[in-house]
This record gives C-alpha cells, sequence and structure tokens, in this order.
C-alpha cells in the first residue's frame, strides 16, 4: 500500500478518536461514542499492518493477541468498583 492510504486512515481514526473522547461527556452518547473509539482503533491497526514497511505480521499477531490475554485475565480478577482505578 501507499503512504497516501496510510496518512488517510490515521487522519480518520484521530477524527473518530476526537469524536469518541467528545461523545463520553453525555450519558446519551457513550454507547455511540464507544463504537467511534472501537472502529478508530481497528482502523489505525489495520492501517499499520498493511502500511509500507509492515512486514512482521506474526510477530504483530502475537503481540496482539498477548496484549489481548493479558487485559482480558487482568480484567477478570479486577472488581467492578475497582473498574475506574484499573482504567
Amino acid at each position: 500500500m501507499e503512504f497516501g492510504f496510510t496518512t488517510a486512515a490515521y487522519i480518520v481514526a484521530a477524527v473518530l478518536f476526537i469524536l469518541a473522547l467528545g461523545g463520553l461527556s453525555g450519558q446519551e452518547s457513550a454507547k455511540r461514542a464507544v463504537w467511534y473509539g472501537i472502529i478508530g482503533m481497528a482502523l489505525a491497526v489495520f492501517a499499520t499492518l498493511i502500511g509500507p514497511g509492515a512486514g512482521k505480521w506474526f510477530l504483530s499477531l502475537v503481540m496482539i493477541a498477548g496484549g489481548g490475554t493479558i487485559g482480558w485475565y487482568i480484567a477478570k480478577r479486577v472488581q467492578m468498583t475497582e473498574m475506574p482505578q484499573l482504567v
């Protein structure tokens, strides 16, 4: 892929992150804001993995899986009332 696609994807992801942060200020818009953040992060990761210079797919996937596993384990051990401190 070209640098143009990667740059455009990063810009769109940044806009989605800004919308997510702004949407978290209200209770009604919080669900939509979370989805903006999820889509923005997925787009940024996708652009990074297919962008120029991304040749270590296996290592990237191993690191993502490892981080997800550690995060899942920690989140399962924390009580719901302690969740804000975890984040």
